[in-house]
């Protein structure tokens, strides 16, 4: 059995694989301390996940010796802090997305990783995904061709979320905006398949509540072989239903229901399917969409518990997971300057 502490609740999806992994204890995981800087959300935390032990500081969480490893889901700005405490202590990570507010900061993660050799993988839903996995298995086996264009549509409805505006995800301080917090998920998806593009160009605009900074955005990322990435971001979502799109030599792949607007009303087709040049009709993948986006959050669960036995690799690298951040901090130097970007500017270290 691992046993895992936790460094922070700020970031709410801990509580769903937290919990699927107390309620199933095949996984091999347990939850055995909590901590966070806000007692009150400590204690609530821990109580909820079946009444684990509140921590009086981070540091004498990691310094416990029956704790093997820690997910750090605090605040994005206590990602740094909180890793180095981890890796000293020599506990395995999973830190919970994105990596950090800066590239600096970033850089603070990877060298703590390097100098006490600790297991570590970021926290991306999207790469577990059954349906996620099968498109970057079409793609990969050359199903459609050459790929043209990629397009993934990613959205919240914040605009109905009351009191959003005064919670740490719109806090510049503490998480940038709601772009930086969210967008890093289909970035960092498109890093996945494809790797790291040359340049972005985006435009960032803030529609709906002047409090909650960067509520919708589109980049266009261009790859050296010439193939166009478009992602697209709406955080004033209230529904939808197509969230990827794929356009090949070959053929084409559709997938519906990927995101929380898109699972929130009944679905009314197949979740995944694609089409071969040749054929007649669409391929349906059969690999189902979940009810609701909960359960694909909770689902985190299995892949989380079989990094942590060491039954698979990182879900995302730390090095990985720095190359999306500095995508995500491209398409603000895009959308400030008005221009097109190197995804390895080093202006973007003043982002």
């Amino acid at each position: 059995m691992v046993k895992v502490g936790i460094l922070g609740f700020a970031h709410g999806h801990v509580m769903a694989f937290g919990g699927r992994w107390m309620q199933m204890p095949q996984l091999g995981v347990e939850i055995v301390a909590g901590w966070d800087h806000d007692i009150s959300r400590a204690e609530s935390s821990c109580a909820a996940l079946g009444g684990v032990e509140v921590m009086e500081s981070a540091e004498a969480l990691v310094a416990r010796e029956d704790i093997d490893a820690v997910v750090v889901s605090s605040e994005t700005l206590y990602h740094p802090e909180h890793c180095e405490l981890a890796a000293e202590a020599g506990k395995a990570i999973i830190c919970y997305k994105p990596l950090a507010l800066t590239l600096a900061d970033a850089d603070r993660i990877v060298q703590a990783v390097e100098k006490y050799n600790v297991p570590f993988t970021m926290g991306y839903q999207m790469r577990v995904d059954p349906q996620n996995i099968k498109i970057k298995e079409l793609i990969e086996s050359g199903t459609i061709g050459d790929i043209y264009v990629y397009r993934r549509r990613h959205g919240l409805a914040t605009h109905t979320w009351a009191g959003f505006e005064n919670t740490w995800h719109a806090d510049p301080k503490l998480n940038r905006d709601i772009f930086a917090d969210d967008s890093s998920h289909p970035i960092d998806m498109l890093n996945w398949i494809f790797g790291v593009p040359e340049t972005v160009i985006a435009e960032l605009t803030t529609v709906c509540n002047p409090k909650v900074k960067n509520d919708n955005g589109v980049a266009l990322f261009k790859y050296k072989n010439g193939m166009i990435a478009e992602i697209s971001t709406y955080f004033t979502c209230s529904a939808a239903e197509i969230t990827t799109e794929v356009y090949g030599s070959r053929g084409a792949i559709q997938q519906y229901f990927g995101d929380a607007p898109s699972t929130r009303l009944p679905h009314g087709t197949e979740g995944l399917k694609y089409f071969v040049e040749g054929n007649s009709d669409w391929t349906l993948s059969d690999i189902p969409s979940p009810a609701g986006h909960g359960e694909r959050i909770a689902a985190q669960a299995g892949p989380f518990a079989e990094f942590l036995h060491g039954k698979r690799p990182p879900i995302c690298s730390v090095y990985e997971a720095r190359d999306s951040l500095k995508m995500v901090l491209a398409c603000y130097l895009s959308s400030q300057t008005g221009q097109r970007v190197r995804v390895d500017d080093p202006r973007l270290y003043d982002i």
